[in-house]
């Protein structure tokens, strides 16, 4: 793992956030046992449940409660509950500098990738793209959270392997790995949240979009010099596309490869991250990564 955070050990204290889409005590009961059962203390901040339409409460209600577990330092890692829409409207009323002095693990997708791409354009800190209590199965564990778990402990992360797609693009590179859901990371163009992906390894996924809106999110990326300059692009799951009844023309392969044409690094489809229970393994962004795509396999290495 990253020397910059420190894993978890049995006895810490782990707190449920709630920058987005509003959460139950029920939703949550099967994320607290499951954390507990690993021997970690779980913290539901006072207003953790508040409600304001889809949002757990108000901006200013959701950002003072990040802040609070963002600053504390007895809580060693926080637990996005889930992603949905709302870290954008709270992120730049948080205030880092405690955080920066003494920092924990971020964790979620989707949404929390505001935050990842924020930390990771600001403080360059490493954080875990990966499942989210929200997901969590109601009784023991699933790949996901035995990942998650992985994780957190400090486990050397065992490369990340899938099957070869006939759309890969063969090659072999080296980076920093970046990204997260492709509609936050388009929300956050021009912004001071926006990710410098020169050099870097781009992941990319996504959940129930329109495909002309998949292309013009790509797009957007090619045009503001995020694909340029990048030294491998891992596609993860694009689930539940749409299209018009006048078909766009494209399928989600096509439309990713016009976007990166110009382009030498590798391209590798498929990987096993994002919106898909069950598939959907903790990454740690902000570490460097070896990308590899064959005829053979796919794989993610991370350094030691």
């Amino acid at each position: 793992m990253n020397n910059l955070i420190p894993p978890l050990q049995a006895g810490d204290l782990v707190s449920l956030v709630a920058p987005a889409r509003k959460v139950s005590p029920s939703e949550m009961a099967p994320a607290r046992a499951l954390l507990q059962s690993w021997g970690l203390r779980v913290r539901e901040p006072d207003g953790l449940y508040e409600a304001e339409g889809q949002l757990a409460g108000s901006d200013a209600h959701r950002a003072a409660l990040l802040q609070r577990e963002l600053d504390d330092p007895k809580v060693r890692a926080l637990l996005c509950c889930r992603g949905g829409y709302g870290t954008v409207r709270i992120v730049d009323r948080l205030d880092f500098t405690r955080f920066a002095l003494n920092p924990k693990w971020i964790v979620g997708y989707s949404d929390a990738t505001v935050l990842h791409s924020h930390l990771h354009a600001t403080l360059g800190l490493p954080t875990l793209h990966a499942t989210m209590p929200i997901n969590f199965p109601a009784e023991g564990e699933n790949a996901d959270t035995r990942s998650l778990r992985a994780a957190l402990f400090g486990q050397q992360e065992p490369p990340l392997e899938w099957q070869p797609t006939p759309h890969d693009r063969p090659g072999r590179a080296t980076g920093t790995l970046v990204g997260g859901n492709l509609s936050i990371l388009y929300s956050l163009l021009g912004s001071r949240s926006q990710i410098d992906t020169r050099g870097k390894i781009l992941l990319i996924e996504d959940l129930d979009e329109y495909l002309y809106h998949l292309d013009r999110m790509m797009q957007a990326l090619r045009r503001a010099g995020m694909l340029e300059g990048l030294n491998g692009l891992i596609v993860g799951h694009m689930s539940d596309m749409h299209d018009n009844s006048v078909p766009f023309g494209k399928t989600v392969p096509g439309i990713v490869l016009d976007a990166m044409a110009g382009t030498r690094c590798p391209i590798a489809f498929g990987a096993p991250v994002g919106h898909c229970v069950g598939a959907n393994y903790a990454i740690t962004l902000g570490r460097s990564v070896t990308l590899e795509t064959s005829v053979s396999k796919n794989s993610c290495i991370f350094a030691p």
